[in-house]
């Protein structure tokens, strides 16, 4: 059992660091991932919320669990605000050229840190913040690669992001939260990951037209999230 915490510690570091590895070979013109990989992450952290996470808390009679989802949609609002979009695979990054970004960081590591609260045990959960990762690793290492801060920052600022999540599972681990406090945190993230999956796939169908691969993307991303 210990083996598989460990393995599901890795996989949102593995996420990260892939998301990051991309952009560096890439190197995008625009701070903005791709669109099919977005959609792709947005149904899919969707299809884990609703098939996987929703059952969990709404089966909790003690647990107001509508009232914790608000607080996890409106918490992500606040942290949008201060991270320009960048959870959902896209920021103003010629606003961060001439300074570092710290409260960027903050912001992403705090959601990255409440999102791995939830992950111990046999919890699809971390396949869904493995595929949510690697935009976000895009557009974060676009923004840092391109600031005029000392490297030791940006470095600094790449590991912490990549790491949160995982220090998130591990405090639950540590821990021996009762089971309406771990029930009451997976209803903050489910309304965290609501706002950025429903964000994502409302982002990717501006204009209204059809896109074919686009819908064999999201399909795809549900179908895999409902079985996994």
């Amino acid at each position: 059992m210990y083996q598989y915490h460990v393995f599901n510690l890795l996989l949102p570091f593995i996420g990260a660091i892939t998301g990051m590895g991309i952009a560096l070979l890439v190197r995008p013109k625009t701070p903005a991932s791709p669109k099919l990989i977005l959609a792709f992450s947005g149904a899919f952290l969707l299809g884990i919320t609703l098939f996987h996470l929703m059952p969990i808390v709404f089966n909790s009679p003690n647990l107001k669990a509508g009232v914790w989802i608000m607080g996890g949609v409106l918490l992500q609002i606040l942290l949008e605000y201060i991270s320009q979009g960048v959870e959902h695979g896209h920021a103003h990054g010629d606003k961060f050229k001439d300074r570092f970004p710290f409260f960027l960081i903050l912001s992403l590591c705090v959601h990255a840190f409440i999102e791995g609260m939830p992950i111990n045990g046999d919890n699809p959960l971390v396949w869904g913040i493995l595929v949510h990762k690697i935009p976000v690793g895009m557009v974060l290492v676009f923004i840092l690669w391109n600031n005029k801060a000392k490297r030791i920052y940006i470095i600094g600022g790449l590991f912490l992001f990549a790491i949160a999540t995982s220090l998130g599972s591990l405090v639950t681990l540590w821990f021996n939260f009762s089971e309406l406090f771990e029930k009451a945190i997976i209803s903050i993230v489910i309304g965290m990951l609501l706002h950025i999956a429903t964000t994502i796939l409302f982002e990717s169908n501006q204009g209204h037209t059809f896109n074919l691969k686009k819908m064999i993307s999201i399909l795809i991303a549900i179908g895999i999230a409902y079985f996994i």
